[in-house]
């Protein structure tokens, strides 16, 4: 009876176009009343509790990383790489799309930055070469939801907390998948575009690879800091978010000399305000994750999916079902924050990697931002791109289902992920 209150307030507060935090915490009071457990006090003291977390203080100063990178020059000097290298390619821009998007990928953590950014820089180009602008926009979304898996990532960060699980050993983990999504990307493109009369722009010289190379040189070296810092214990995910952002801002300013001081402050407003989003989205999961808790409505999960725990595989393909969908009518954000913590309980009752299913819940969640009927992220790439939503959706379809043929890889053959999280941890 709980889990079906708690779910029921839940959707029909979404339903009815209540904002998700507000809908998590109408839930939570609902059942806290249920339960004869309800109190102001208590209610509040959950709420900051909820946020009062040192693994969230990587959320702001990877966000300012991240926007620093759009404004700073970082992300330009990397489609220029990109460009330099693949763009004599028949569908060269494509490949283009692919490389800078799991480039950026390491920079920003966020999905929906990098398709907005490789939109606004990339998609006129594209239209410009005659692209198929549905094709275009679908491989602009399917490439930016390679930034929630790959390091350093905002959704592995609210899963690591939400889920307890170590959010070093996540980043690491995500390096592998992460590549492999880009991977799967270019072998999909290069189907499409065999029989398709696109134009080929003549190959850069070796001195403009060279100038390219050597322009995005220390936009290229963020990642290696943060991922060498981690995997070397120099310094936490916490405080790598903070190196992360102190050297952003130091490039774009000092070296790029494209920063001026009006930009940062612009760039800190805009940090401030997705931070103060996602800091009440955690806060209001955490209370709710606190009263399902003391509901035992993981316990009731796992008695519910208790015939599965013997078949992990099966547990976890049927666990994928259930994110997949969820992550086509919710964002990627809330369904972490709900779901995880409820998950958790089966996933270690099977023996399951805790490391691997975050993981893996973070890959299916993100194709969730490119599918209908929100998709957020592909959402946006028509927004930037002026593409109506179905022409979108029809030339994003082969991208889904080849990173859902990818994910069924992975349920079946989950030492894919675990085998190199284990090699480079060491």
């Amino acid at each position: 009876m709980t889990l079906v209150l708690f779910l029921g307030v839940l959707l029909l507060g979404i339903l009815i176009g209540i904002p998700v935090a507000f809908s998590l915490l109408l839930s939570a009071m609902v059942l806290m009343a249920y339960l004869d457990l309800f109190s102001a006090d208590i209610l509040a003291q959950a709420l900051v509790n909820g946020v009062d977390s040192f693994p969230l203080l990587a959320i702001p100063f990877f966000l300012i990383a991240g926007e620093v990178m759009a404004s700073g020059g970082l992300a330009r000097r990397i489609v220029t790489l990109a460009s330099s290298l693949l763009g004599h390619r028949k569908g060269g821009l494509g490949y283009v799309v692919i490389f800078t998007s799991v480039l950026l990928a390491g920079l920003s953590g966020s999905a929906v930055a990098d398709a907005a950014a490789l939109s606004s820089m990339l998609f006129p180009m594209m239209a410009k070469a005659n692209y198929p602008h549905g094709r275009s926009a679908g491989l602009l979304a399917s490439g930016g939801i390679i930034a929630p898996v790959i390091p350093p990532s905002l959704p592995l960060i609210l899963i690591g907390v939400a889920g307890n699980i170590s959010i070093a050993k996540l980043f690491v983990a995500g390096l592998v998948p992460g590549l492999m999504m880009g991977v799967v990307l270019v072998v999909v493109w290069s189907l499409l575009v065999r029989k398709e009369d696109l134009p080929v722009q003549e190959p850069a010289s070796g001195a403009e690879r060279f100038d390219a190379l050597k322009g995005a040189f220390f936009a290229l070296l963020l990642p290696v800091i943060i991922i060498g810092g981690i995997r070397t214990g120099i310094f936490t995910p916490t405080e790598a978010a903070v190196v992360a952002a102190v050297y952003a801002i130091f490039i774009s300013s000092v070296i790029y000399r494209e920063m001026t001081w009006r930009s940062l402050y612009e760039v800190l407003v805009r940090a401030s305000r997705a931070t103060g989003m996602v800091m009440f989205l955690v806060g209001c999961a955490m209370v709710a994750a606190w009263v399902v808790t003391v509901a035992q409505i993981p316990q009731q999960l796992v008695l519910l999916l208790g015939p599965l725990v013997d078949n992990p595989r099966l547990l976890m393909a049927v666990i994928m079902l259930i994110v997949f969908f969820v992550g086509m009518v919710m964002d990627l954000g809330p369904s972490v924050l709900i779901l995880a913590p409820l998950f958790m309980p089966v996933i270690k009752e099977a023996g399951i990697e805790p490391v691997y299913f975050g993981v893996m819940f973070i890959i299916n969640a993100s194709i969730g931002l490119i599918t209908p009927p929100v998709g957020n992220v592909l959402n946006v790439v028509c927004g930037v791109s002026s593409v109506s939503m179905t022409e979108a959706v029809k030339g994003v379809y082969p991208f889904v289902l080849a990173y859902l043929a990818l994910l069924a890889v992975f349920v079946a053959f989950p030492n894919v992920i675990i085998i190199p999280m284990q090699l480079l941890i060491g």
